[in-house]
């Protein structure tokens, strides 16, 4: 019995395998032969270049390579195309990573879906496209995960805010999209987000909507509290909220023909209690909130299937970035959500930790070589100041005989300097 079971369960994960498809997979591996599979687009002449790089750190210097944007304040537009296919009844799991080495400012990490009928030389920004998903950062205010799906000709925004990494390593993007009309994001294979489509999408209209003929009634008393009737003023109550100062007295020199009639300053009352309010108490008419009730939407209509794309067959890039430099990797499309981890486990996986290490290493050795240039250059400042000093000239000693002049007396000079000596 326990044999059979064994046998059962190598045949369950061998069909398990063999219905698992992978539509498309890169990883840049074989050099410039990359360029045979990808087609820029000829729809603008300047569209930013790319270039294969593993970038200035990495974890593996040739599994790390992928296509790196290379030019700054550029569009980019590249796609490669595939096998055709629909995600009818399946799983649709979309993956690639992304590492913004030159700490990214404003641009695109994203990829687009797109069908197969797509012209790839005339791709651009409004080419219609299936999905588009990935990281999107601008400044310090936008730092999110685009999740965009096309339906019936209209692209829909996830309503959710997901935040995408935004430092300079390499980081693991996943959707996944379920014939259930589920999904989910995971970033470095740990989900951040998921939901329904229905949800999360204003895909469809909504399936209620509020009743156009129904009205508030008017005798409706939605307040939970009201005033004690009860309860009263005390006769007391009303005290002036300031008063004259008791211990002012009238300065000595005041005068009331030129001052005018002496008025003492006033000061906060201690007295005073404020506005009165009665007690409140609880509202026995009380009905609560007031629900405006909901009507079936005459313009909803079920539909199992917005999860679904029929031709998809191309992969694209297309976006805009002010500083260039991010490097694009590791791409899968496919149907086997555990295919997906364990692909990016043998990548991302694999190199992320050497990467941080050999980053953190870059990191170190620029900053000791700051603080040697910084030294040199105080170093030399110093060096000069003290030059300075040295070649500033001796002052005469005012009190050192005058140099004779050539052609007098020198008896005389100093009879001279005795009689003004005398003198005083």
């Amino acid at each position: 019995m326990r044999v059979a079971v064994a046998i059962l369960a190598v045949f369950a994960s061998v069909a398990v395998t063999i219905d698992a498809t992978v539509y498309f997979k890169e990883q840049f591996q074989d050099g410039d032969a990359w360029k045979s599979r990808w087609l820029v687009s000829e729809h603008k002449s300047d569209y930013g270049e790319w270039k294969l790089t593993a970038g200035k750190f990495y974890g593996d210097a040739e599994a790390d390579k992928g296509l790196q944007t290379s030019q700054d304040a550029r569009f980019y537009a590249l796609s490669s195309r595939f096998e055709p296919f629909s995600n009818e009844g399946k799983s649709l799991v979309v993956q690639f990573t992304v590492k913004h080495e030159q700490k990214i400012d404003c641009g695109g990490g994203y990829v687009k879906i797109f069908p197969a009928d797509l012209d790839q030389a005339a791709m651009h920004g409004d080419s219609q496209y299936y999905i588009m998903f990935g990281p999107d950062i601008c400044g310090y205010s936008t730092k999110k995960v685009h999740v965009i799906f096309n339906y019936k000709g209209k692209n829909h925004l996830i309503k959710k805010e997901i935040k995408c990494k935004d430092d300079e390593l390499t980081h693991l993007y996943t959707l996944i999209l379920n014939p259930d009309q589920t999904y989910e994001v995971k970033i470095n294979n740990e989900k951040v987000e998921s939901g329904t489509l229905e949800d999360d999408w204003d895909i469809l209209p909504p399936k209620t909507v509020k009743d156009p003929e129904a009205k508030k009634p008017e005798d409706w008393d939605d307040r939970a509290k009201i005033d004690d009737p009860t309860d009263t003023k005390p006769e007391d109550w009303e005290k002036p909220e300031n008063i004259p100062d008791p211990d002012a007295k009238i300065p000595e020199d005041w005068d009331v023909d030129m001052d005018g009639e002496w008025e003492p300053p006033m000061i906060p009352n201690p007295e005073y209690q404020g506005e009165w309010k009665a007690k409140q108490i609880d509202n026995p008419d009380y009905k609560g909130a007031w629900v405006h009730p909901e009507i079936d939407n005459p313009e909803y209509t079920a539909d199992a299937a917005i999860y679904k794309f029929d031709n998809i067959g191309v992969l694209g890039l297309d976006l805009w970035q002010v500083k260039s430099g991010t490097i694009f990797d590791n791409f899968l499309i496919g149907d086997d959500i555990k295919e997906a981890e364990e692909f990016g486990n043998e990548t991302w996986g694999a190199t992320k930790e050497p990467e941080k290490k050999m980053k953190d290493a870059q990191e170190e050795e620029e900053r000791k070589a700051r603080e040697e240039e910084e030294k040199s250059k105080k170093d030399t400042a110093d060096d000069e100041g003290d030059e300075d000093e040295d070649d500033e000239p001796e002052e005469e000693d005012d009190d050192s005989p005058m140099e004779e002049e050539e052609g007098e007396d020198p008896k005389k000079d100093k009879d001279e300097f005795d009689c003004c000596a005398s003198s005083h």
